[in-house]
């Protein structure tokens, strides 16, 4: 009986000692390869990787009025641009440009332009809409352009609207009787040249 103890005692051992055996860490490789980098060791995290950008091919215009040609300003006579009471015109935190002309106490005669950063996808989902309400859309100076007059519904006068989009710039202007004749071209010109 004492011998079958003995062999128990020792195989119990045996068995104690593998599985103590499997618990322990395997030994780190020593081979360079192992080494993680000097950055990942001082700060213990990994490093972010810089992704790449692609900067807009043009820059957005800051300044309502120098934006358009001397002929423009002309037919746009003495309408007051960027009234307070229009709201958030000007610069706006986006980098977008709003310009409103036009006199607060007119009913109905003003001009509002947006010029901002917009993708392809975005631009074309908005121009197809706009096509959809009967827009008219060409490609004049490299880019896409549709416009849409009607008549106003309250008063006398036309309203309207034109949007050009070229290397993910949209310019989108709407009007109701105050609408310049080249305003558009004179935009795109100052714009890309």
């Amino acid at each position: 009986m004492r011998r079958i103890t003995t062999a128990a005692a020792a195989a119990a051992s045996l068995l104690l000692l593998t599985v103590l055996a499997a618990c322990t860490p395997d030994p780190a490789p020593t081979t360079p390869a192992s080494t993680p980098p000097a950055a990942a060791e001082q700060t213990g995290t990994p490093t972010p990787t810089a992704t790449a950008t692609v900067a807009p091919a043009v820059a957005l215009p800051t300044d309502c009025r120098a934006i358009v040609s001397a002929a423009v300003l002309a037919q746009l006579q003495d309408q007051p641009l960027n009234d307070k009471a229009f709201g958030a015109t000007g610069v706006q935190p986006d980098g977008s440009l709003v310009c409103v002309w036009g006199s607060p106490s007119a009913d109905t005669t003003n001009l509002t332009t947006k010029i901002s950063y917009m993708h392809r996808g975005p631009a074309l989902d908005a121009m197809n809409a706009f096509r959809d309400e009967g827009a008219t859309c060409y490609t004049p100076d490299n880019g896409t352009r549709c416009e849409r007059t009607w008549q106003n519904k309250q008063y006398p006068v036309t309203d309207g609207r034109t949007m050009f989009w070229r290397d993910g710039v949209m310019i989108d202007t709407q009007y109701s009787n105050l609408a310049p004749e080249g305003y558009t071209a004179s935009l795109v010109t100052h714009i890309f040249g």
